[in-house]
C-alpha cells in the first residue's frame, strides 16, 4: 500500500480559518487560567513553586509538557522519517535519560533545596559566587533552549498559513509570518509567567499536555488505521518509499562507516556516543526540568511525578515511530525535504495527507490544524517553563543572594521574577528574530550538551561528594560552559562545512558537532581539579546536606542558611 505521493503540497482557506479558530481558542483559555492563577499567586512560595500544591498526576503531565517540546514533536517524527532506524536513537536517549533523574536527582533535590539548583549547590559553600554561577548556566541554557522553540514557532506560522514564496496572507509574506509568530509567542510566554507564576504556568503546561497527547494519539490510531494496524506492513512501507538501503538499520545518519577512511568512521562513532551522553545526562540538568521537583509537597511526590512523566514520555516517543514512518511512507521523502530539508514538517505534513485520505481536503484541513495546534501548544509550553526557570534563579539567586545577601522579602524576589520574566522575553523575541536561519536541531542539542557538562557533574558531586567546595563548584560549572560553548563554536556546525552556520568560513579544527563526550569530562575533571586545590571543607555541613537530601528535614529552610 503507497500513498508516497498522495502528500498535500499547499495549505487551503479552509485549513487557515480552521488553525487560526483552534489557535484563538486555545489561547483563550490558557489565558483565562493565567488570570485565574495570578489571583492565587500571592507569595514567592507560589511564584516559583506553585505553592507545592500540585499531585504527582498533575506535575507529571506538566514535566511531560515541558519535555515534549515542538524539537520532539516535530524534529524527532522528522528525523525518524528521512532516516528510520538512527531518528528514533533520539526518542531512546530522551526517554532513558529519565532514569538518572529519577535515580539520582528527583528525591535528593526536592528535600535539599527550595526554589532553584542553586539553593542545592550552594548550600554548604559560599553563597554568592556559586549563585551566581548557577544563574548564569540557567540562564544560557535557557537561551540557547527557548531561542529553538521560538525560531520552530516562525517556522510553523509560516508553513501553517501556507505563504508561499511571492504571496501573501493577511498582508504578511513568509519571513513577516515568521517574525510574527516569534513576537507572538513572546508575549504569551511572558504573560503566561509575570502574571500566572509557576502556578498560572503549570496550569497551562498541563492543558498542552493533554492536547499534544491527544493529537498525537489521534494522528498515530488514524496512521495505522490506513494500514489495518500493521506496523510491519507500514514500516515496509516507510523504508520502500525511502528510496534509502538500509532504513531500517543503524549506520544511515550516526556511526557511519566510511570505505577507506578509518579516521572519519572513528569521529563518527564517537559522535553517536557524544550525542547519546548529551541527551542522557543533559536531561537532569536542565533548569526548566529541576524547578518542576519544588512544584510537589514531598519528596516521594517528585518520585510519584517522575514516574507519571516517564509513562507519559515513553508512550509519546513509540507515537513519535509511528508517525516518523507514517510520513516516510505516507508523505514521502521527497515532499518531505521539499517543505523542509530538515523535516521538522513531517508530522504537519502526515496529518493532512492522512486526513484527506480518509475524509478529503476538508478532514485534512481539520486534523492539519489540529495537529498544528498540538505542536503550537508544545512550543508554548516550553517556552514558559524556560521563562519561569530564568526568571526564577535571576530573582531568587542573583537578586536576593547576591545583590540583597539573603535579606529581600518574598514580594521583592515576586517583583523581580516578573521584571526578569518580561527581560528575558524580550531578549528571547530579538535574539530569535535575527537567529531565524540557526539551526533549531544544533541549538537544542547545545542546551543539553551545556546542561550536562557545567550543571549535571557540579550538582552530584555537591550530593554526594563529601570534599566537594566552592572552586570545585566554580571550576565545574564555568568549566563545562566554556567547553561546551568553546567546542561547539569551533566545531563543522559553526564552519567549515555546507551546512554549517557560516558556510563561507572555516576555521573548524573540533571534529565532532556535539562536545558532551569532551565537555563533559572536561568539567568534571575542573570540578575535581578546584576541590583538591583549595582548603576549604565544611564536613558538618555536607552531614546536613544528606539528613536533608535523604529525609527531608529542614527542606523549606536549607536555602536559607
Amino acid at each position: 500500500m503507497m500513498f508516497a505521493q498522495e502528500a498535500v503540497e499547499t495549505v487551503s482557506d479552509s485549513s487557515r480559518i480552521v488553525t487560526i479558530v483552534l489557535f484563538v481558542l486555545m489561547i483563550t483559555a490558557t489565558l483565562g487560567v493565567t488570570v485565574w492563577a495570578s489571583r492565587n499567586t500571592r507569595s514567592a512560595t507560589d511564584f516559583h513553586s506553585g505553592g507545592r500544591g500540585f499531585s504527582p498526576l498533575q506535575n507529571g503531565l506538566a514535566i511531560g509538557s515541558d519535555y515534549m517540546s515542538a524539537a520532539s514533536f516535530l524534529g524527532i517524527a522528522g528525523m525518524i522519517s528521512l532516516f528510520g532506524y538512527d531518528g528514533f536513537l533520539y526518542s531512546i536517549g530522551f526517554l532513558v535519560a529519565w532514569l538518572v533523574a529519577l535515580l539520582l536527582v528527583a528525591e535528593l533535590l526536592r528535600n535539599s533545596g527550595r526554589y532553584t539548583m542553586g539553593d542545592v549547590l550552594s548550600y554548604r559553600m559560599q553563597q554568592r559566587p556559586v549563585r551566581t554561577a548557577a544563574s548564569v548556566s540557567t540562564i544560557v541554557v535557557s537561551v540557547f533552549y527557548l531561542l529553538a522553540q521560538m525560531v520552530g514557532a516562525g517556522a510553523l506560522i509560516a508553513l501553517l498559513l501556507g505563504i508561499q514564496p511571492g504571496e501573501t496572507f493577511l498582508g504578511m509574506d513568509a519571513p513577516t509570518a515568521k517574525i510574527v509568530g516569534i513576537v507572538v509567542v513572546g508575549l504569551l510566554m511572558t504573560v503566561y509567567v509575570t502574571f500566572g507564576g509557576m502556578k498560572g504556568t503549570t496550569w497551562v503546561q498541563i492543558i498542552k499536555a493533554v492536547i499534544l497527547m491527544a493529537g498525537a494519539a489521534l494522528l498515530t490510531v488514524l496512521t495505522l488505521s490506513l494500514y489495518g494496524f500493521n506496523l510491519g506492513a507500514l514500516m515496509s512501507d516507510a523504508a520502500n518509499a525511502s528510496g534509502q538501503e538500509g532504513f531500517l538499520e543503524p549506520g544511515l545518519r550516526y556511526g557511519v562507516e566510511v570505505a577507506g577512511d578509518p579516521v572519519q568512521t572513528l569521529w563518527n562513532k564517537l559522535d553517536l556516543i557524544s550525542l547519546g551522553m548529551a541527551l542522557v545526562l543533559g536531561t537532569a540538568g536542565l533548569p526548566h526540568i529541576l524547578i518542576r521537583f519544588y512544584t510537589v509537597p514531598d519528596s516521594q511526590s517528585a518520585r510519584k511525578s517522575v514516574n507519571w512523566g516517564i509513562g507519559l514520555i515513553g508512550t509519546f516517543y513509540l507515537m513519535t515511530l509511528v508517525l516518523g514512518f507514517g510520513a516516510a511512507a505516507i508523505v514521502g521523502h521527497e515532499a518531505i525535504t521539499a517543505q523542509n530539508a530538515a523535516g521538522n514538517t513531517a508530522a504537519p505534513q502526515l496529518a493532512q495527507a492522512v486526513g484527506t485520505s480518509i475524509g478529503g481536503d476538508l478532514a485534512g484541513s481539520v486534523l492539519l490544524a489540529l495537529i498544528a495546534s498540538a505542536a503550537f501548544a508544545a512550543i508554548l509550553s516550553t517556552v514558559a517553563g524556560l521563562v519561569i526557570a530564568s526568571s526564577s534563579s535571576i530573582a531568587h539567586d542573583f537578586y536576593n543572594s547576591v545583590l540583597r545577601k539573603g535579606k529581600a522579602t518574598g514580594t521583592e524576589e515576586v517583583k523581580v521574577a516578573r521584571l526578569a520574566a518580561l527581560g528575558v522575553g524580550t531578549v528571547a523575541v530579538v535574539l530569535a528574530v535575527f537567529a531565524q536561519n540557526l539551526n533549531v536541531a544544533f541549538l537544542v542539542a547545545l542546551a543539553f550538551a551545556i546542561a550536562a557538562s557545567a550543571n549535571l557533574p557540579t550538582l552530584l558531586l555537591s550530593l554526594f561528594w563529601k570534599r566537594f567546595n566552592t572552586a570545585g563548584a566554580l571550576a565545574g560549572i564555568y568549566g563545562g560552559l566554556i567547553s561546551a560553548v568553546g567546542l561547539v563554536f569551533f566545531s563543522p556546525v559553526v564552519s567549515g562545512s555546507e551546512n554549517a552556520l557560516i558556510s563561507t568560513a572555516d576555521f573548524a579544527w573540533f571534529p565532532l558537532p556535539n562536545p558532551a563526550l569532551v565537555s563533559v569530562p572536561i568539567s568534571l575533571l575542573c570540578a575535581v581539579v578546584g576541590t583538591l586545590m583549595s582548603k576549604e571543607r565544611d564536613f558538618d555541613k555536607f552531614a546536613m546536606l544528606q539528613v536533608r537530601a535523604l529525609t527531608g528535614a529542614g527542606a523549606e529552610k536549607a536555602a536559607k542558611h
